[in-house]
């Protein structure tokens, strides 16, 4: 009942708009002034159902072809064949990025009653979303000239919160070849990097917990070299007034490349400690086998060391671990590499220091990004994607969780400032 008072009021408004006077312009082709043809009927598809009004329309006195006007649609910002309202594509744009397309289409009918194609709502997705693509182009190109991105406004006692930024990758099922589903699924790491500020809670026991503020996400189908300048931009965005940055992540040598290039010398970096437990037993399997009580107490006994600070006694113990020579080949093998992993990351497993600094030591909040934006949408049952159009509902929700999602639609009446 409601929707339907509604469009009764937007029409009845209409109505009205259209009975005022109207000044006619002059035709560009003779220059002489246009003659009214009378009203006539348009329709367009709405937030409140299809709504339906008849507006004067102008044509030229000396029957110049193609010239027609019509002032009340200029009025209201549409255009000569345009059937849907910018709102109602702002919408259909933001259940696309939550849910499939069949199911969006659904909801925008029992929200509105107006009835889509699959098709049409994915058109409008890849419009938007290129149009978030080429803002990106954009600014990546006015970084690389020397021009930095507008700095985002903080409230002070989250500007004071240290940056903590974490970086992992995510694989995705594509086609094998543009605009058919046929051929084998061809599997593509997409990475991922959130980026936020650090602040505490403390339970109704007094308890402290730490709490993510002002989330920003970073991801790109591509390599590293293509990951690189996007999380700049976005460090760049939230950047000012840092008190202290803390990288974390896993052992991923690209991510840890990044960091040295990107990060190094102004922040503190951490491994993340499930994947060094990982690392560790690994090395305790190889030597004293992995179903052994033995193997498990040795590993516990690292693991309890590295975790409390003592991270000199586990190298220790794992460069001894690589000197035994009656071994196998293959353990040996791992051995080595376990030991030069953690040598590797050695001023990067000083977890005591860290716990002490009220630093997280697992990456589970990356881990957490992959899982709502990449595996939530992209890797529902039966999805397989093209590039094109996984990469333009990604930068839909790209835009969404970093809050820029309405300016891409920059004349609804939802991204008003004045609203």
């Amino acid at each position: 009942m409601g929707m339907e008072i509604a469009k009764k009021i937007v029409e009845q408004e209409l109505s009205i708009r259209a009975e005022s006077l109207t000044q006619w312009s002059s035709c560009p082709k003779c220059g002489s002034t246009l003659l009214s043809k009378g009203m006539r009927p348009r329709q367009i598809k709405t937030l409140v159902g299809i709504v339906g009004f008849s507006r004067r329309v102008g044509r030229c006195r000396n029957g110049c072809r193609g010239v027609q006007q019509a002032p009340l649609d200029q009025e209201l910002g549409l255009l000569a064949y345009q059937q849907t309202s910018l709102e109602l594509m702002q919408m259909g744009c933001l259940l696309t990025v939550f849910v499939p397309f069949e199911t969006a289409c659904t909801l925008l009918e029992k929200l509105t009653g107006v009835k889509l194609s699959t098709a049409t709502l994915w058109n409008w997705v890849q419009s938007a979303g290129k149009k978030a693509c080429g803002y990106l182009e954009q600014e990546l190109v006015l970084m690389n000239s020397g021009v930095e991105p507008i700095r985002e406004v903080l409230p002070s006692d989250t500007e004071s919160m240290p940056l903590i930024i974490g970086a992992d990758g995510v694989m995705v099922p594509f086609r094998q070849q543009a605009l058919t589903p046929k051929g084998k699924t061809v599997w593509r790491e997409i990475k991922v990097a959130i980026l936020a500020r650090l602040g505490y809670r403390h339970s109704r026991t007094g308890k402290q917990y730490s709490q993510l503020h002002h989330r920003r996400l970073v991801a790109v189908l591509g390599d590293i070299n293509a990951f690189k300048p996007r999380l700049w931009l976005e460090a760049l965005r939230c950047g000012s007034r840092v008190s202290q940055v803390v990288w974390i992540s896993d052992g991923g040598r690209g991510f840890w490349r990044l960091f040295q290039e990107c990060f190094f010398g102004k922040s503190v970096a951490i491994l993340d400690f499930y994947h060094a437990a990982q690392h560790l037993w690994q090395a305790a399997a190889a030597l004293l086998d992995g179903r052994t009580t033995k193997a498990r107490g040795w590993f516990e006994q690292l693991r309890h060391q590295l975790r409390h600070g003592e991270q000199e006694k586990v190298l220790a113990d794992l460069a001894a671990a690589t000197q035994y020579r009656s071994k196998p080949t293959k353990v040996m093998k791992t051995l080595r590499n376990v030991y030069a992993y953690f040598q590797a990351h050695e001023q990067h497993i000083n977890y005591g220091l860290f716990k002490s600094m009220n630093l997280p030591l697992g990456s589970g909040m990356v881990e957490s990004a992959c899982k709502w934006l990449i595996q939530q949408r992209f890797k529902s049952v039966g999805m397989r994607w093209s590039e094109d159009g996984f990469n333009h509902l990604l930068h839909l929700r790209l835009a969404w969780v970093n809050g820029r999602f309405d300016h891409l639609f920059p004349n609804s009446t939802f991204s008003s400032p004045n609203r």
